[in-house]
């Protein structure tokens, strides 16, 4: 748009010349109604509801209210009934002066739509003043030869009423000289004049004295007098002459009080005193008496009191020139009042709302008025708002803005809008007025709590005592007040048979996860649930996020052996040949731990043994060894006491006890031995058979025993001369070495204590022929193996 020669870009700028041509949002008719002047405060004016058709209670709900133009509170609207009715009396002369009829502007404003109804209020006006003269006195100085007829116009009166309550008439006393005369303006005000009936003699009548009487058209009729003193002069023949008879000039209205205005001449060319010639104001209102001043002498005239434009915007002043002889001669000055920019534009709200949801759509925020006083482009405006604002200004009816949003607003990304209203006029120079509005972005529920993590893990020990804090989560909500109060709660969990509620307690308010009971690590290692965040809106959003919990292993169980059992049953005891050589596998401890960890890391250690020195154990795997070698005179038996230790904090442990027994060999001695049955004399024949087939097995294994040991002896006086290796107290050197001796094909098991030494197994044991890779792999990769030949992993 472009206007004046100024060029605005966006549509928040709009100009407004002395019509207002912008669109309107919405507009109704234009309503008028009246009043009487000096009513009543409160007296009924009109219904709107039924003048503008709309049904009982709709101006309240669509919050109706009454804007004036010269933003005064004349009026007030009952929205429920839907009455206009006057909030003060009203004064018509004191809003309209002498203007004929006074009529008041105002607009009802009417939301959900948004409306505007224009109307007019006209202040009829009542009798209530009357006619006042100017002066108390009026003289007029005729000459005694004035001819019959010879009219003198006089000092009109002044009604601040209008219309038939204004001044229709003018009266003065019976006399036998003078009669009234009436006449009509150019302006529709009327003049009294004094018409001369009966030619004056100085010489009968120096003077004489006359009452004047204004009557207005009220009724009853007021009235006001003034009296008229008529001079009868000497014969006076020239009276003065103006050189114009109207004087035109402009002054602008910031001129000083004493500014120079214009001087007013007249010429007489009598002489002596009938020449001297005097000014002085003639019918002049008590607003030029105020605010002009002439001189007597010279008829120059001046600013008694500032102008101001937008109040009266020229004068016509009537001066008169009278000269020593009593003639005179009248003459006009119009006095052009030039504007200047003296007035800053106005801006008047009618509605505001400071408040506004964020999801709301296009909204009013406020309904304003702006107006300039001056005049011309000292009287043309601009109006915009901030650029970076979501906000849109649009012009209305009768230099009516409303003030909007674009859309919907955020208020996680900004809660508050300060927004400053600038209209600014186009004078010279420019004056600006600057209204601040804060708008608040009130909350809804548009965002859902959001977890500080996508998962949580916690981490707890088993044994914990019940009530154990385990940890918080914790949920945030970008809304605020009751939108932003975030509930925790457990959801449901996944697997059916998880007993959530018996192991995991939440508090609602913080988010604090509590312990229900003690867990235990070699039940229950690990679980994993669900947590809820919902907040306090309507309607309620939530979140969710994961829980795991990881139970760590306390060091709560003993390592159990599983091997040799310790079942209180009698013990179980290890054949061990004479000719064992170093590093002989006589046996080894099997144990377990339920625990964890370097909690489940087991150790082994030889604390007692009948001969020190003469068994070891391995540390790590709990393999018994022979340490050295036996000599002849080593008791047969011996009795060791092995510790297998956790590496826990603090260590468990367990002991067990092995029982060795030294033999010489597996011979007769050391086998169950079968029963000698004595022949009845009446056997039969198979039961002699078959007791000859069991004498020669048993023959043939003795001569077999008997064969093993003498080929050990002779393998053990060779291996006499040979030095045996080091080994540690509680490790044995096992390099090039297999699970079990290779010189021994058979260990046997039996039962500690019995007499008869019964034979409880016997095994076949392969020698070792493995490669030392094997062998080390075995080793890297160890698995146990029983005295009886069988492996566990």
């Amino acid at each position: 748009m472009e206007t004046g020669g100024l060029r605005f870009p966006r549509q928040r700028q709009v100009l407004f010349v002395f019509l207002f041509w912008g669109g309107s949002l919405a507009e109704s008719g234009f309503g008028r109604y009246s009043v009487t002047e000096e009513a009543e405060r409160g007296s009924f004016v009109v219904n709107l509801a039924k003048d503008l058709g709309l049904a009982e209670g709709e101006l309240a709900a669509r919050d109706a209210r009454v804007v004036s133009d010269d933003n005064r509170s004349h009026l007030t609207l009952n929205s429920q009934t839907g009455d206009l009715l006057t909030s003060e009396k009203l004064d018509r002369e004191e809003l309209c002066g002498p203007t004929e009829p006074c009529t008041l502007y105002f607009q009802i404003l009417m939301d959900n739509p948004f409306q505007i109804y224009r109307a007019e209020l006209r202040v009829r006006d009542i009798n209530d003043h009357s006619p006042v003269f100017q002066d108390k006195e009026m003289v007029l100085k005729i000459l005694e030869n004035t001819p019959q007829g010879t009219t003198f116009q006089l000092e009109r009166a002044q009604d601040s009423d209008g219309g038939l309550n204004g001044i229709q008439k003018y009266a003065i006393n019976p006399n036998s000289f003078f009669q009234i005369k009436i006449t009509n303006s150019d302006e529709g005000v009327i003049y009294p004049e004094l018409v001369l009936d009966k030619a004056l003699d100085w010489e009968e009548h120096h003077e004489l004295t006359l009452t004047l009487t204004a009557l207005d058209g009220g009724s009853p009729p007021r009235s006001g007098t003034t009296t008229v003193r008529i001079v009868v002069l000497d014969i006076n023949d020239n009276s003065p002459q103006f050189v114009e008879a109207l004087y035109e000039t402009e002054v602008r209205e910031n001129s000083p009080v004493g500014s120079f205005i214009v001087k007013v001449s007249a010429e007489d060319i009598d002489s002596g005193v009938n020449a001297e010639v005097t000014y002085s104001f003639f019918d002049a209102s008590e607003e030029i008496r105020t605010t002009f001043q002439i001189s007597p002498t010279t008829g120059e005239l001046a600013l008694r009191a500032l102008l101001d434009y937008e109040l009266i915007k020229s004068y016509k002043i009537n001066i008169q020139a009278v000269d020593g002889g009593g003639l005179s001669a009248r003459c006009m000055v119009w006095v052009q009042v030039l504007d200047v920019n003296d007035n800053p534009p106005e801006l008047i709200v009618s509605s505001l709302s400071n408040s506004i949801a964020e999801n709301s759509p296009e909204t009013v925020l406020a309904v304003f008025k702006i107006r300039d006083r001056d005049s011309g482009e000292n009287g043309k405006m601009v109006c915009h708002i901030q650029d970076d604002l979501p906000f849109l200004l649009k012009p209305s009816v009768e230099n009516f803005f409303v003030l909007m949003t674009e859309g919907a607003l955020d208020r996680e990304s900004r809660a508050q809008y300060n927004i400053t209203i600038t209209v600014t006029d186009l004078g010279t120079p420019r004056l600006k007025t600057h209204r601040n509005i804060t708008v608040w972005v009130s909350d809804v529920n548009d965002n859902a709590p959001t977890f500080s993590q996508a998962s949580y893990t916690l981490f707890i020990r088993e044994n914990n005592s019940p009530a154990l804090h385990m940890g918080t989560i914790s949920a945030t909500d970008r809304d605020s007040g009751a939108n932003a109060q975030v509930t925790y709660s457990l959801l449901p969990p996944h697997d059916p048979h998880l007993a959530l509620a018996s192991l995991v307690s939440i508090n609602a308010d913080n988010g604090h996860l509590f312990a229900v009971r003690s867990l235990d690590y070699e039940a229950l290692r690990a679980f994993e649930f669900r947590v809820g965040a919902t907040d306090a809106g309507f309607p309620a959003l939530s979140s969710e996020a994961l829980v795991r919990v990881v139970v760590i292993d306390d060091n709560d169980n003993a390592p159990f052996v599983l091997y040799p059992m310790q079942n209180g049953s009698a013990p179980c005891t290890e054949l061990v040949p004479r000719a064992a050589e170093v590093g002989y596998l006589v046996t080894k401890v099997v144990a377990v731990d339920s625990d964890s960890g370097q909690n489940a890391w087991l150790s082994y250690q030889l604390l007692k043994a009948t001969e020190p020195g003469l068994f070891s154990v391995w540390a790590h795997n709990g393999e018994v060894r022979m340490a050295r070698l036996l000599s002849e005179r080593e008791a047969p038996k011996h009795r060791l006491l092995v510790l297998v230790k956790d590496n826990g904090e603090p260590p468990l442990s367990v002991t067990i006890t092995l029982h060795v027994l030294l033999v010489d060999g597996f011979s007769q001695p050391y086998l169950p031995l079968p029963e000698v049955v004595p022949e009845e004399p009446h056997a039969d024949s198979l039961t002699v058979y078959l007791v000859i087939a069991l004498a020669s097995v048993s023959s043939l294994f003795l001569f077999s025993v008997l064969v093993f040991i003498v080929m050990r002896l002779c393998t053990r006086s060779r291996a006499a001369s040979v030095t045996g290796g080091h080994f540690p107290g509680h490790l044995v050197e096992v390099s090039r070495t297999g699970t079990l001796s290779q010189n021994y094909q058979y260990e046997v098991c039996l039962t500690g204590g019995s007499e008869t030494s019964e034979f409880k197994f016997l095994n076949p044991i392969l020698p070792n022929i493995q490669s030392q890779d094997s062998e080390r792999n075995n080793e890297e990769n160890p698995s146990f193996r029983n005295s009886f030949g069988f492996n566990i992993h």
